[in-house]
């Protein structure tokens, strides 16, 4: 099939900055696309060939903007299975597919299907509903601390929460969640997997992700991992285990615990490009989005390797501020050697909120690190 120039169309759900992201490629190669977003700011809009403002999770929504598309992919998991399901009967290629969604979209079946793949992970109780963890804590099936997990929409640090004492049991919502065990960790990392339609996979370098210790979200990534290689050595071997077992298509950012004993365990997957890969559009030979691209579409898998190394800073909304953003001492930051920032398009910031990220490329990792951490210092997302 001829994607360039031509009429072929690719319809994107979700229209958030992945999605932007991804039309930076599209649009380099002249693919035709389609995105569907709720939202009628979203960033997705000023990039893509149609927009439909819908609802990812109605049915309607998602099978008449499907039905209009040749292939279709998505930037989030939240969005409606059923219609997935109908669209792939009906000729229409759904990357990844309705089948690797349903097990990913929910917490408690992705951490099953890890049990029944003899796919390491920490051990957990699902419960199907929220009031069944205190007695199950009474009877001492379960204890504390714990890591509590909502089954569904989780995202960006919302729906995590560690739990440490009876009083933290209080903010919990009354939904199906997972009460993970919590685990003495070295490092969090991170290795993203290129799967095509032809079976054909490769994968990105590990990373070790660093987060904010209150909101629960990625501060930075680093590229490459400063783990032993024996270790990037097994996380990429348990990555690969993971994205066979899900057949996916597509990407899937496979997010790992490294344990004070380096054995790893996987927390959770997103079969989507991720936060993690976002170094790649200024540190690797092939970034993240156009070989999103690539493999849905079944065109040769580009080179995995980086060219430097690579650090990504997510900007976020600093806390006190809502309203109009503005992206204070962002020339500052622009003034640095090897610092690349990227804005999403919200106008509006919020708390934590993400709004952007920054890239740091340095030939010498601890010197790019370095530079990082200046940035994270200078620029501030505050509102008018």
């Amino acid at each position: 099939m001829n994607y360039f120039s031509s009429d072929f169309k690719l319809g994107i759900l979700g229209g958030g900055q992945l999605g932007k992201m991804l039309l930076y490629e599209t649009r380099k190669f002249d693919i035709y696309t389609r995105v569907m977003d709720p939202s009628a700011e979203a960033p997705c809009r000023i990039a893509c060939n149609e927009f439909i403002q819908g609802d990812l999770m109605n049915f309607d929504a998602v099978y008449n903007f499907g039905k209009d598309v040749d292939v279709l992919t998505i930037e989030i998991e939240n969005v409606n299975i059923d219609a997935l399901e109908k669209l792939e009967k009906e000729g229409i290629q759904v990357y990844p597919s309705a089948k690797t969604l349903k097990k990913i979209q929910n917490k408690a079946t992705q951490k099953l299907f890890y049990v029944d793949h003899n796919i390491p992970t920490a051990d957990f109780t699902r419960f199907a509903y929220g009031d069944e963890i205190l007695p199950a804590i009474k009877n001492e099936s379960l204890s504390f601390p714990f890591v509590w997990k909502s089954a569904r929409f989780g995202y960006d640090g919302q729906g995590v929460k560690v739990v440490r004492t009876y009083s933290d049991l209080e903010a919990l919502p009354p939904q199906e969640c997972i009460a993970e065990k919590m685990i003495p960790f070295k490092n969090e990392l991170a290795v993203v997997v290129a799967r095509d339609v032809h079976g054909n996979v490769k994968t990105y370098p590990v990373v070790e992700m660093e987060f904010h210790p209150e909101a629960n979200q990625v501060e930075y990534v680093i590229c490459p991992a400063r783990i032993d290689e024996a270790v990037a050595k097994k996380a990429q071997l348990i990555a690969l285990k993971v994205s066979q077992a899900f057949e996916h298509v597509g990407l899937l950012a496979v997010e790992m615990f490294q344990t004070e004993n380096d054995e790893i365990l996987v927390n959770e997957v997103a079969p989507r490009p991720h936060n993690s890969g976002h170094y790649s559009i200024e540190a690797s030979y092939t970034n993240q989005f156009e070989q999103h691209l690539r493999a849905i579409l079944g065109l040769p898998l580009g080179k995995t390797d980086s060219k430097v190394a690579g650090i990504m800073v997510n900007l976020v909304g600093e806390e006190g501020y809502t309203g109009n953003v503005v992206y204070k001492n962002i020339e500052k930051i622009m003034g640095m050697e090897g610092v690349t920032p990227h804005i999403y398009g919200k106008k509006e910031t919020r708390p934590f909120r993400k709004m952007g990220h920054v890239t740091i490329v340095d030939p010498d990792i601890a010197k790019a690190r370095k530079v990082a951490g200046e940035v994270k210092k200078t620029i501030k997302v505050i509102s008018e």
